[in-house]
């Protein structure tokens, strides 16, 4: 038997508490693709949509891409690569903190520091915001983005969905869909 992969270890017994196919993706790793659809904000907060679209070399005029996620467990923690299409591979590092439930885990993508808590429901996993850091300092509140996103299996799918709004300006970017095991 090998070792228990960073999730396993996290989450302890609430391990169970997820979809066998969500286990499964978590215990082993994998490589999924799909496609997804992208939202983009209105007014300001479009433009800010567009941006980042472009800034990741995503297509902000096409609201379909396809998308590829390989995720690994490496030294202690997980390693989630995505990449849109033809846009360059954008690596996130999740490293856990403490232990489910009272735990969370930290993403770290560029600058950028999320501490990210996890709810169950229906065998589906929700991250819940719990903090924020730029370049190590900490984003007040009420000037952090808000990351809002979930997994779960639907008709044997991976489905995901992702929300980022900024205060003031509401919903820049939201993206979802239903990705399956690649080859």
């Amino acid at each position: 038997m090998s070792d228990p992969s960073a999730v396993e270890s996290w989450f302890g017994g609430g391990f169970a508490r997820l979809h066998p196919a969500l286990q499964a993706l978590h215990r082993d790793g994998g490589r999924l693709e799909g496609c997804v659809r992208f939202h983009i904000g209105r007014g300001l907060a479009g433009v800010i949509g567009r941006r980042a679209m472009r800034r990741l070399g995503i297509d902000p005029g096409a609201p379909e891409h396809r998308l590829f996620v390989d995720i690994r467990h490496e030294d202690g923690a997980l390693r989630w690569a995505r990449r849109f299409g033809t846009a360059p591979e954008a690596v996130s590092w999740f490293r856990p903190v403490g232990r489910w439930p009272a735990g969370h885990w930290e993403e770290h993508a560029g600058p950028l520091t999320l501490s990210l808590a996890v709810d169950t429901d229906g065998g589906g996993w929700q991250w819940r915001q719990v903090g924020c850091r730029f370049q190590g300092l900490p984003v007040p509140v009420w000037l952090a983005p808000r990351i809002e996103a979930g997994k779960r299996i639907e008709a044997d799918g991976y489905r995901f969905d992702v929300a980022i709004r900024l205060p003031l300006l509401g919903e820049i970017l939201a993206w979802g869909g239903t990705l399956r095991m690649a080859c």
